[in-house]
Protein backbone atom coordinates (compact mmCIF):
# COMPACT_ATOMS: atom_id res chain seq x y z
CA UNK A 1 0.00 0.00 0.00
CA UNK A 2 2.80 2.43 0.90
CA UNK A 3 4.34 1.95 -2.55
CA UNK A 4 1.06 2.67 -4.29
CA UNK A 5 0.47 5.84 -2.28
CA UNK A 6 4.07 6.98 -2.77
CA UNK A 7 3.99 6.43 -6.54
CA UNK A 8 0.66 8.26 -6.80
CA UNK A 9 2.08 11.07 -4.66
CA UNK A 10 5.20 11.40 -6.81
CA UNK A 11 3.08 11.52 -9.97
CA UNK A 12 0.77 14.13 -8.40
CA UNK A 13 3.68 16.42 -7.43
CA UNK A 14 5.26 16.13 -10.88
CA UNK A 15 1.92 16.78 -12.58
CA UNK A 16 1.40 19.87 -10.40
CA UNK A 17 4.79 21.11 -11.59
CA UNK A 18 3.85 20.35 -15.21
CA UNK A 19 0.54 22.23 -14.89
CA UNK A 20 2.47 25.28 -13.67
CA UNK A 21 5.00 25.01 -16.51
CA UNK A 22 5.84 28.12 -18.55
CA UNK A 23 6.16 26.06 -21.72
CA UNK A 24 4.91 22.47 -21.56
CA UNK A 25 6.12 21.69 -25.08
CA UNK A 26 9.73 22.49 -24.21
CA UNK A 27 10.00 20.19 -21.18
CA UNK A 28 12.91 17.76 -21.65
CA UNK A 29 11.59 14.50 -20.25
CA UNK A 30 14.70 12.38 -20.72
CA UNK A 31 16.90 14.38 -18.26
CA UNK A 32 13.97 14.47 -15.81
CA UNK A 33 13.64 10.66 -15.90
CA UNK A 34 17.42 10.18 -15.60
CA UNK A 35 17.58 12.47 -12.56
CA UNK A 36 14.59 10.76 -10.93
CA UNK A 37 16.34 7.40 -11.33
CA UNK A 38 19.51 8.92 -9.85
CA UNK A 39 17.51 10.17 -6.88
CA UNK A 40 16.15 6.68 -6.20
CA UNK A 41 19.55 5.03 -6.61
CA UNK A 42 21.47 7.53 -4.48
CA UNK A 43 18.73 7.69 -1.85
CA UNK A 44 18.65 3.89 -1.59
CA UNK A 45 22.46 3.70 -1.33
CA UNK A 46 22.57 6.31 1.42
CA UNK A 47 19.71 4.93 3.52
CA UNK A 48 19.72 1.18 2.92
CA UNK A 49 23.26 -0.04 2.25
CA UNK A 50 26.41 -0.60 4.24
CA UNK A 51 28.34 1.73 1.93
CA UNK A 52 25.80 4.49 2.49
CA UNK A 53 25.83 3.97 6.24
CA UNK A 54 29.65 4.06 6.24
CA UNK A 55 29.67 7.27 4.20
CA UNK A 56 27.07 9.01 6.34
CA UNK A 57 28.76 7.85 9.52
CA UNK A 58 32.01 9.33 8.25
CA UNK A 59 30.35 12.65 7.40
CA UNK A 60 28.54 12.75 10.74
CA UNK A 61 31.74 11.97 12.64
CA UNK A 62 33.52 14.68 10.69
CA UNK A 63 30.92 17.25 11.65
CA UNK A 64 30.94 16.01 15.25
CA UNK A 65 34.67 16.64 15.40
CA UNK A 66 34.21 20.08 13.88
CA UNK A 67 31.47 20.90 16.40
CA UNK A 68 33.72 19.76 19.25
CA UNK A 69 36.42 22.16 18.03
CA UNK A 70 33.79 24.89 17.72
CA UNK A 71 32.73 24.23 21.30
CA UNK A 72 36.27 25.02 22.44
CA UNK A 73 35.78 28.58 21.25
CA UNK A 74 32.24 28.76 22.63
CA UNK A 75 33.36 27.48 26.04
CA UNK A 76 36.18 30.02 26.17
CA UNK A 77 33.72 32.90 25.68
CA UNK A 78 30.68 31.61 27.56
CA UNK A 79 32.39 29.44 30.17
CA UNK A 80 30.05 27.94 32.75
CA UNK A 81 26.95 28.45 30.61
CA UNK A 82 28.21 25.68 28.33
CA UNK A 83 29.53 23.47 31.12
CA UNK A 84 26.26 23.62 33.01
CA UNK A 85 24.32 22.90 29.81
CA UNK A 86 22.33 26.13 29.85
CA UNK A 87 21.17 27.99 26.74
CA UNK A 88 22.08 24.86 24.79
CA UNK A 89 20.34 25.72 21.51
CA UNK A 90 22.01 29.09 21.03
CA UNK A 91 25.42 27.94 22.24
CA UNK A 92 25.43 24.35 21.02
CA UNK A 93 23.56 24.73 17.71
CA UNK A 94 23.98 28.30 16.47
CA UNK A 95 27.37 29.44 17.72
CA UNK A 96 29.31 26.64 15.91
CA UNK A 97 28.09 28.19 12.63
CA UNK A 98 30.83 30.80 13.14
CA UNK A 99 33.58 28.16 13.09
CA UNK A 100 32.16 26.31 10.06
CA UNK A 101 31.87 29.61 8.20
CA UNK A 102 35.52 30.35 9.00
CA UNK A 103 36.56 26.98 7.52
CA UNK A 104 34.60 27.70 4.34
CA UNK A 105 36.39 31.05 4.08
CA UNK A 106 39.79 29.32 4.36
CA UNK A 107 38.87 26.79 1.65
CA UNK A 108 37.60 29.63 -0.55
CA UNK A 109 40.82 31.62 -0.05
CA UNK A 110 42.97 28.62 -0.97
CA UNK A 111 40.86 28.11 -4.16
CA UNK A 112 39.93 24.57 -3.11
CA UNK A 113 36.16 25.05 -2.97
CA UNK A 114 35.87 27.10 -6.20
CA UNK A 115 37.73 24.36 -8.09
CA UNK A 116 35.55 21.55 -6.68
CA UNK A 117 32.29 23.44 -7.16
CA UNK A 118 33.07 24.49 -10.73
CA UNK A 119 33.92 21.02 -11.99
CA UNK A 120 31.08 19.27 -10.19
CA UNK A 121 28.81 21.82 -11.84
CA UNK A 122 30.28 21.08 -15.27
CA UNK A 123 29.73 17.33 -14.74
CA UNK A 124 26.15 17.89 -13.57
CA UNK A 125 25.37 19.92 -16.69
CA UNK A 126 26.02 16.75 -18.72
CA UNK A 127 23.25 15.00 -16.77
CA UNK A 128 20.58 17.63 -16.22
CA UNK A 129 20.44 19.10 -19.73
CA UNK A 130 20.85 22.61 -18.32
CA UNK A 131 23.57 25.22 -18.68
CA UNK A 132 26.91 25.18 -16.90
CA UNK A 133 25.94 28.32 -15.00
CA UNK A 134 22.79 26.70 -13.57
CA UNK A 135 24.70 23.58 -12.55
CA UNK A 136 27.53 25.55 -10.96
CA UNK A 137 25.05 27.73 -9.08
CA UNK A 138 23.20 24.72 -7.61
CA UNK A 139 26.41 23.23 -6.19
CA UNK A 140 27.73 26.61 -5.04
CA UNK A 141 24.44 27.34 -3.25
CA UNK A 142 24.91 24.22 -1.14
CA UNK A 143 28.34 25.49 -0.09
CA UNK A 144 28.04 29.26 0.14
CA UNK A 145 24.37 29.81 0.98
CA UNK A 146 21.34 31.29 -0.75
CA UNK A 147 22.47 34.92 -0.69
CA UNK A 148 26.28 34.68 -0.89
CA UNK A 149 26.19 32.46 -3.99
CA UNK A 150 25.03 35.32 -6.22
CA UNK A 151 28.22 37.26 -5.51
CA UNK A 152 30.18 34.56 -7.34
CA UNK A 153 28.09 35.03 -10.53
CA UNK A 154 27.46 38.78 -10.29
CA UNK A 155 29.21 39.44 -13.62
CA UNK A 156 26.47 37.49 -15.40
CA UNK A 157 23.39 38.58 -13.43
CA UNK A 158 22.65 41.58 -15.62
CA UNK A 159 22.76 39.50 -18.80
CA UNK A 160 20.46 36.71 -17.67
CA UNK A 161 16.89 36.41 -18.99
CA UNK A 162 14.15 35.90 -16.40
CA UNK A 163 13.87 32.15 -17.02
CA UNK A 164 17.54 31.45 -16.27
CA UNK A 165 17.44 33.79 -13.28
CA UNK A 166 14.48 31.81 -11.92
CA UNK A 167 16.46 28.55 -12.09
CA UNK A 168 19.40 30.10 -10.24
CA UNK A 169 17.12 31.42 -7.48
CA UNK A 170 15.18 28.14 -7.27
CA UNK A 171 18.43 26.23 -6.68
CA UNK A 172 19.40 28.66 -3.93
CA UNK A 173 16.06 28.14 -2.15
CA UNK A 174 16.00 24.35 -2.59
CA UNK A 175 19.40 23.73 -1.03
CA UNK A 176 20.97 24.73 2.30
CA UNK A 177 24.27 26.32 3.24
CA UNK A 178 27.09 24.02 4.31
CA UNK A 179 27.80 26.37 7.23
CA UNK A 180 24.59 25.31 8.97
CA UNK A 181 24.52 21.61 8.06
CA UNK A 182 26.29 20.77 11.30
CA UNK A 183 23.58 22.63 13.21
CA UNK A 184 20.90 20.60 11.41
CA UNK A 185 22.68 17.41 12.49
CA UNK A 186 22.21 18.34 16.14
CA UNK A 187 18.43 18.45 15.57
CA UNK A 188 17.90 15.69 12.97
CA UNK A 189 19.59 12.36 12.28
CA UNK A 190 22.65 13.00 10.05
CA UNK A 191 21.62 10.37 7.49
CA UNK A 192 18.41 12.27 6.75
CA UNK A 193 20.29 15.56 6.41
CA UNK A 194 22.86 14.10 4.00
CA UNK A 195 20.17 12.30 1.99
CA UNK A 196 18.15 15.50 1.69
CA UNK A 197 21.18 17.44 0.44
CA UNK A 198 21.76 14.94 -2.36
CA UNK A 199 18.10 14.52 -3.34
CA UNK A 200 17.36 18.24 -3.28
CA UNK A 201 20.28 18.97 -5.60
CA UNK A 202 18.75 16.79 -8.33
CA UNK A 203 15.18 17.65 -7.28
CA UNK A 204 15.87 21.32 -7.90
CA UNK A 205 16.93 20.53 -11.47
CA UNK A 206 13.89 18.28 -12.00
CA UNK A 207 11.28 20.81 -10.87
CA UNK A 208 12.99 23.75 -12.59
CA UNK A 209 13.21 21.71 -15.82
CA UNK A 210 9.44 21.14 -15.70
CA UNK A 211 8.19 24.50 -14.40
CA UNK A 212 10.69 26.62 -16.26
CA UNK A 213 12.00 24.82 -19.38
CA UNK A 214 14.24 26.61 -21.87
CA UNK A 215 17.13 26.05 -24.22
CA UNK A 216 20.52 27.56 -23.52
CA UNK A 217 22.50 28.80 -26.51
CA UNK A 218 25.97 27.18 -26.28
CA UNK A 219 27.51 30.56 -27.15
CA UNK A 220 25.81 32.10 -24.10
CA UNK A 221 26.62 29.23 -21.75
CA UNK A 222 29.93 30.64 -20.55
CA UNK A 223 30.68 30.22 -16.88
CA UNK A 224 32.32 33.34 -15.46
CA UNK A 225 32.88 32.91 -11.76
CA UNK A 226 33.55 36.17 -9.99
CA UNK A 227 36.95 36.18 -8.31
CA UNK A 228 36.95 37.66 -4.85
CA UNK A 229 38.99 40.80 -4.35
CA UNK A 230 42.56 40.10 -3.34
CA UNK A 231 42.63 39.87 0.43
CA UNK A 232 45.13 38.56 2.90
CA UNK A 233 44.45 35.27 4.67
CA UNK A 234 43.49 37.00 7.90
CA UNK A 235 41.21 39.50 6.14
CA UNK A 236 39.29 36.61 4.58
CA UNK A 237 39.22 34.71 7.87
CA UNK A 238 37.89 37.71 9.77
CA UNK A 239 35.26 38.40 7.12
CA UNK A 240 33.91 34.83 7.13
CA UNK A 241 33.94 34.70 10.93
CA UNK A 242 31.76 37.82 11.02
CA UNK A 243 29.53 36.40 8.29
CA UNK A 244 29.03 33.26 10.39
CA UNK A 245 28.23 35.38 13.43
CA UNK A 246 25.64 37.37 11.45
CA UNK A 247 24.00 34.13 10.29
CA UNK A 248 23.87 32.76 13.85
CA UNK A 249 22.42 35.97 15.28
CA UNK A 250 19.92 36.29 12.40
CA UNK A 251 18.69 32.71 12.93
CA UNK A 252 18.43 33.33 16.69
CA UNK A 253 16.41 36.52 16.12
CA UNK A 254 14.13 34.75 13.63
CA UNK A 255 13.56 31.89 16.07
CA UNK A 256 12.70 34.24 18.93
CA UNK A 257 10.27 36.17 16.76
CA UNK A 258 8.61 33.29 14.96
CA UNK A 259 8.29 30.96 17.96
CA UNK A 260 6.74 33.77 20.00
CA UNK A 261 4.36 34.80 17.21
CA UNK A 262 3.28 31.20 16.59
CA UNK A 263 2.68 30.74 20.33
CA UNK A 264 0.51 33.88 20.36
CA UNK A 265 -1.45 32.86 17.26
CA UNK A 266 -1.92 29.33 18.66
CA UNK A 267 -3.37 30.80 21.86
CA UNK A 268 -5.71 33.11 19.93
CA UNK A 269 -6.97 30.34 17.68
CA UNK A 270 -7.39 27.95 20.61
CA UNK A 271 -9.38 30.55 22.52
CA UNK A 272 -11.61 31.58 19.60
CA UNK A 273 -12.23 28.38 17.61
CA UNK A 274 -10.90 25.72 19.99
CA UNK A 275 -8.04 24.55 17.76
CA UNK A 276 -4.48 25.88 17.53
CA UNK A 277 -3.18 27.58 14.40
CA UNK A 278 -0.58 24.83 13.87
CA UNK A 279 -3.22 22.12 14.18
CA UNK A 280 -5.36 23.96 11.63
CA UNK A 281 -2.43 24.12 9.22
CA UNK A 282 -1.85 20.44 9.94
CA UNK A 283 -5.29 19.56 8.54
CA UNK A 284 -4.56 21.64 5.42
CA UNK A 285 -1.20 19.95 4.83
CA UNK A 286 -2.29 16.46 5.89
CA UNK A 287 -3.23 15.31 2.34
CA UNK A 288 0.23 16.33 1.09
CA UNK A 289 1.89 14.50 3.99
CA UNK A 290 -0.20 11.42 3.15
CA UNK A 291 0.87 11.56 -0.51
CA UNK A 292 4.50 11.74 0.66
CA UNK A 293 4.00 8.42 2.42
CA UNK A 294 3.05 9.45 5.96
CA UNK A 295 0.31 7.17 7.41
CA UNK A 296 -3.02 8.98 7.74
CA UNK A 297 -3.09 8.68 11.52
CA UNK A 298 0.16 10.70 11.63
CA UNK A 299 -0.55 13.00 8.67
CA UNK A 300 -2.17 15.89 10.57
CA UNK A 301 0.70 16.24 13.04
CA UNK A 302 3.22 15.82 10.23
CA UNK A 303 1.38 18.45 8.18
CA UNK A 304 1.58 20.81 11.14
CA UNK A 305 5.38 20.59 11.20
CA UNK A 306 5.60 20.98 7.42
CA UNK A 307 3.41 24.09 7.54
CA UNK A 308 5.48 25.51 10.39
CA UNK A 309 8.56 25.30 8.19
CA UNK A 310 6.79 27.05 5.33
CA UNK A 311 5.40 29.98 7.33
CA UNK A 312 8.44 30.43 9.61
CA UNK A 313 11.69 28.58 8.83
CA UNK A 314 13.28 25.15 8.96
CA UNK A 315 14.92 25.69 12.36
CA UNK A 316 11.57 26.32 14.06
CA UNK A 317 10.13 23.17 12.46
CA UNK A 318 13.22 21.06 13.22
CA UNK A 319 13.14 22.15 16.85
CA UNK A 320 9.46 21.21 17.06
CA UNK A 321 10.19 17.78 15.57
CA UNK A 322 13.29 17.15 17.73
CA UNK A 323 11.39 17.79 20.97
CA UNK A 324 9.87 14.33 20.53
CA UNK A 325 6.28 15.13 21.48
CA UNK A 326 4.75 13.42 18.44
CA UNK A 327 5.91 9.78 18.74
CA UNK A 328 6.22 9.40 14.97
CA UNK A 329 7.24 6.10 13.41
CA UNK A 330 10.79 5.87 12.04
CA UNK A 331 9.56 6.12 8.45
CA UNK A 332 7.45 9.21 9.15
CA UNK A 333 10.38 10.85 10.94
CA UNK A 334 12.59 10.15 7.90
CA UNK A 335 10.04 11.65 5.48
CA UNK A 336 9.46 14.81 7.52
CA UNK A 337 13.16 15.27 8.25
CA UNK A 338 14.06 15.24 4.56
CA UNK A 339 11.19 17.64 3.81
CA UNK A 340 12.54 20.13 6.35
CA UNK A 341 16.08 20.34 4.97
CA UNK A 342 15.76 23.31 2.59
CA UNK A 343 15.33 27.07 2.63
CA UNK A 344 11.81 26.87 1.13
CA UNK A 345 9.86 29.36 3.25
CA UNK A 346 8.35 32.81 2.87
CA UNK A 347 11.26 34.67 4.46
CA UNK A 348 13.64 33.24 1.84
CA UNK A 349 11.82 35.18 -0.89
CA UNK A 350 12.95 38.43 0.72
CA UNK A 351 16.46 37.12 1.41
CA UNK A 352 17.07 36.00 -2.19
CA UNK A 353 15.47 39.00 -3.91
CA UNK A 354 17.37 41.31 -1.55
CA UNK A 355 20.67 39.57 -2.30
CA UNK A 356 20.16 39.87 -6.06
CA UNK A 357 18.93 43.47 -5.78
CA UNK A 358 22.05 44.40 -3.84
CA UNK A 359 24.11 43.28 -6.84
CA UNK A 360 21.76 44.32 -9.67
CA UNK A 361 18.68 46.38 -8.83
CA UNK A 362 16.69 45.60 -11.99
CA UNK A 363 17.20 41.85 -11.67
CA UNK A 364 16.30 42.04 -7.99
CA UNK A 365 12.90 43.46 -8.96
CA UNK A 366 12.47 40.60 -11.45
CA UNK A 367 13.13 38.05 -8.69
CA UNK A 368 10.63 39.78 -6.38
CA UNK A 369 7.93 39.44 -9.07
CA UNK A 370 8.27 35.65 -9.34
CA UNK A 371 8.89 35.22 -5.59
CA UNK A 372 5.78 33.14 -4.90
CA UNK A 373 6.44 30.89 -7.89
CA UNK A 374 9.96 30.47 -6.56
CA UNK A 375 8.62 29.27 -3.21
CA UNK A 376 6.09 27.05 -5.01
CA UNK A 377 8.85 25.31 -6.98
CA UNK A 378 11.21 24.92 -4.02
CA UNK A 379 8.40 23.43 -1.92
CA UNK A 380 7.67 20.92 -4.69
CA UNK A 381 11.35 19.93 -4.57
CA UNK A 382 10.94 19.12 -0.86
CA UNK A 383 7.75 17.16 -1.60
CA UNK A 384 9.49 15.08 -4.27
CA UNK A 385 12.60 14.37 -2.14
CA UNK A 386 10.50 13.36 0.88
CA UNK A 387 8.23 11.15 -1.27
CA UNK A 388 11.23 9.29 -2.69
CA UNK A 389 12.48 8.66 0.85
CA UNK A 390 9.03 7.33 1.74
CA UNK A 391 9.28 4.86 -1.15
CA UNK A 392 12.78 3.57 -0.43
CA UNK A 393 12.84 3.64 3.39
Amino acid sequence: MKYLVGIVGLIVFLVIAWLASNNKKQVKYRPVIVMLVLQFVLGFLLLNTGVGNFLIKGIANGFNHLLSYANSGVEFVFGNLVKHDQATFFLGVLMPIIFISALIGILQHWKILPFIVKWIGVLLSKVNGMGKLESYNAVASAILGQSEVFISVKKQLGRLPANRLYTLCASAMSTVSMSIVGSYMTLLQPRYVVTALVLNLFGGFIIASIINPYKVDPDEDILEVQEEEKQSFFEVLGEYIMDGFKVAITVAAMLIGFVAIIALINALFSGIIGISFQDLLGYIFAPFAFLMGVPWDEAVKAGSIMATKLVSNEFVAMTTLSQGHFSFSGRTTAIISVFLVSFANFSSIGIISGAVKGLHEKQGNVVAKFGLKLLFGATLVSFVSATIVGLIY
